[in-house]
């Protein structure tokens, strides 16, 4: 497996273009007749493209999708539906294909009325623009960012078993209201891998449960989360190569995530280890990366481990105080501040002046081994700042 440049245009014959108006974006990507699959947002509360893209993907396939930014189109009853419909009506009538055949995105303020004539305008505007090039893509990602600060896309590409190339390319957007079972986050991929919509299905589920699904930048859920794979069967059958390059290209793309959280300063990154269970072990790595007291610890540089350990504790995973140890890990440090529950890191010791040190760095690995069995699960987040507050504060004023 290899990095390859081109995001979602790194696959041949895929298009997408981006544009923007002001505060409103939006993107499309086209990939004609493809298998497709998608996982979504569990909140109760469904913004009407969520509703339309499952819909639209009941038969398995997609040729395109259109996502803006700058309006959720969520709690916005029949007009929000109707208008999530225009839109996919909108991009059909360009492309000359069924309008069923259109998944829908949107992200933004929630509560408020789609601003169509605009929506309509970039609609009309990203249609002459698409094409398959590196530029495309990075367009498409930019158009669909709201508070993001940088956009985020990622390619790679793997050897089959059956001794073909298979390229994977994504797109995405997310930087607050990320808990752990997406958050505020899109996400569309694209590959000419062969596979059927369950397979798909199966494979995008996977990859979906061990990135973007443990990601935390401040524990709200979102109402538009997607995950979107369209895949055009132009190279080999899909197998556990496959499977690897996309696990890898989600996880990426979720740590980008999370590098990018509102008002964030630092990344974390918690691996629990030897749990007795993989439950166990995803609970207890979510549990401590969406602390708002660790969080606030690795904002303010403290290695507080009592704060880590408590977070491991209310997780509901097993655990033993006597068995617990916790590492802290930067691109050049490592100290073990608790082992088998005795503290290492106490005051005038060496672990507590390294501990210090690592806290100050920009990314940071928590470490927490269980010493029960032998699952692991590791978790993607980063720091509660003064910024945070501010950015939400004033997001709809």
């Amino acid at each position: 497996m290899k990095i390859i440049e081109g995001g979602i245009c790194a696959v041949e014959q895929v298009k997408a273009s981006g544009v923007r108006k002001g505060k409103y974006g939006l993107g499309i990507i086209l990939n004609p007749n493809s298998n497709a699959a998608g996982v979504f947002t569990s909140n109760k509360v469904v913004a009407a493209p969520v509703k339309l893209t499952k819909k639209a993907l009941i038969n398995g396939t997609l040729s395109a999708v259109v996502v803006n930014s700058g309006n959720a189109n969520c709690f916005t009853g029949a007009q929000g539906v109707a208008d999530a419909k225009e839109m996919s009506k909108k991009v059909a009538t360009h492309l000359k294909i069924d309008y069923d055949d259109v998944g829908v995105g949107s992200t933004g303020v929630i509560g408020r009325e789609m601003p169509m004539e605009t929506i309509n305008n970039l609609i009309d505007h990203a249609i002459d623009p698409l094409e398959n090039s590196a530029q495309a893509s990075k367009n498409a990602a930019k158009a669909i960012m709201t508070t993001d600060t940088f956009f985020k896309e990622f390619a790679v590409e793997t050897k089959l078993t059956d001794g073909s190339n298979v390229k994977i390319g994504g797109i995405a957007k997310g930087s607050g209201m990320i808990a752990p079972n997406m958050g505020t986050m899109l996400c569309f991929i694209t590959s000419d891998v062969k596979a059927s919509p369950q397979e798909l299905q199966e494979s995008l589920q996977k990859a979906v449960n061990q990135s973007f699904n443990m990601v935390v930048v401040d524990g709200d859920e979102s109402t538009n989360d997607m995950v979107v794979i369209m895949a055009n069967g132009k190279s080999g059958k899909i197998d556990v190569n496959f499977q690897k390059a996309l696990d890898f290209l989600c996880q990426e793309l979720a740590k980008m995530m999370a590098r990018d959280g509102e008002g964030a300063t630092k990344f974390m990154e918690v691996e629990i280890k030897n749990a007795r269970s993989n439950e166990d072990a995803q609970n207890a790595a979510k549990s401590v990366v969406k602390s708002p007291l660790v969080k606030t610890a690795l904002f303010g540089g403290d290695p507080n481990w009592g704060r880590i350990v408590a977070a491991v504790g209310y997780s509901g995973a097993e655990m033993k105080e006597d068995k617990i140890s916790v590492t802290l890990q930067s691109p050049n440090e490592n100290v073990t501040i608790v082992y088998n529950g005795i503290v290492k890191a106490f005051e005038n010791t060496e672990e507590l002046k390294i501990a210090e040190n690592i806290m100050k760095q920009k990314e940071i690995k928590i470490i927490v081994d269980l010493s029960l069995d032998k699952y692991s699960a590791t978790a993607y987040g980063c720091d509660l700042s003064y910024d945070y507050v501010k950015i939400n504060a004033e997001y709809t004023t």
